[in-house]
């Protein structure tokens, strides 16, 4: 039995797009991290673990935002 089926819209492929593009850029940087020695380089890759993590939280609140306003609007 089928209940409600969601239409997914260009937005929710951009954004599910966008989201698993971060993913792999904060694998990256991850790895980036686990392999650099130099204290400025170091320092480098935990500016961008924290902007990659900031993205993901974003990109992740906008995916739920916009499951929810499916659900409110049948």
């Amino acid at each position: 039995m089928r209940f409600f089926s969601k239409k997914k819209t260009p937005k929710d492929d951009y954004l599910i797009n966008e989201i698993n593009k971060t993913k792999l850029a904060m694998e990256a940087a991850y790895s980036n991290f686990e392999n650099v020695v130099d204290p400025d380089l170091i320092d480098c890759c935990i500016f961008e673990l924290n902007a990659v993590q900031k993205r993901y939280k974003f990109l992740l609140k906008q995916a739920k935002a916009a499951d929810n306003n499916l659900s409110l609007n049948p």
